[in-house]
């Protein structure tokens, strides 16, 4: 016989919250901010409260680590490789598509959750499986106003002549990138100012650069939009570093 392993109910649903994080050798790369957006999620599921995590260690580069919280008090730390495909992104760009994901920017009914990390990442997932099926890796959600939200899994970030901008969380409806802030919190020291606003779809095409960002990938250069090849900014190179990757 076979031991079994009991779950309760609202961890088989989904009903939890998660960050993953960069490992590098000096520890969880901006672990402070993504313990804060932890326990922000925790707090808009009606969690418990988050425990006092275990001391975390460093890693190597190619590393990740994801911190689990579920609503029946499961507190899970894993690491892991970072996936080829997620390297490549960072190496190589990526190829985008555009999709209206049928919402106004900024609406979010009394019960959303959409400012939080939760684990329902189930339509994220679906929506990236459905670029694949498009010649494409990944998607940028549109609103149905035309403005660009956020990408299943990450940031969006761009390159509006000397200035870098991402989407403007709140006013989106969307979950704040840490990656994202983190980079245009930096931007000054290479002679960029930084702004948060919002963007139609034509904006991002006629950007000088356009980036996904988040804590894993770093920053994947958009190098074709909705079919249509992009040329690669002298830029990337130079704001990876700037993150450390």
């Amino acid at each position: 016989m076979t031991d079994r392993i009991l779950v309760p109910p609202a961890d088989l649903l989904g009903d939890g919250v998660f960050e993953t994080l960069h490992l590098r050798p000096s520890g969880p790369w901006l672990l402070g901010a993504h313990l804060s957006r932890l326990r922000r999620s925790a707090a808009l599921l009606d969690l418990p409260e988050l425990p006092d995590l275990p001391e975390l260690s460093g890693g190597h580069s190619g590393q990740m680590m994801r911190i689990l919280y579920t609503r029946s008090g499961l507190l899970h730390v894993s690491v892991s490789d970072i996936p080829d495909s997620v390297l490549a992104e960072r190496r190589d760009g990526i190829r985008v598509i555009s999709a209206g994901l049928g919402v106004a920017a900024g609406y979010t009914p009394p019960w959303s959750i959409s400012a939080a990390k939760s684990l329902s990442y189930a339509s994220n997932f679906a929506a990236r499986r459905w670029a694949a099926r498009q010649g494409a890796q990944d998607v940028v959600w549109l609103s149905i106003e035309g403005y660009g939200l956020e990408a299943p899994t990450s940031s969006i970030v761009w390159l509006a002549g000397d200035t870098l901008c991402t989407v403007p969380a709140a006013e989106a409806g969307i979950l704040p990138g840490i990656t994202a802030a983190h980079l245009l919190s930096m931007a000054p020291s290479v002679g960029l100012a930084a702004a948060e606003r919002m963007v139609t779809l034509p904006e991002l095409v006629a950007a000088d650069a356009v980036w996904l960002a988040s804590s894993v990938r770093g920053l994947a250069e958009v190098i074709s939009l909705d079919g249509v090849p992009r040329a690669r900014s002298p830029w990337t190179p130079r704001l990876l570093e700037l993150l450390g990757f």
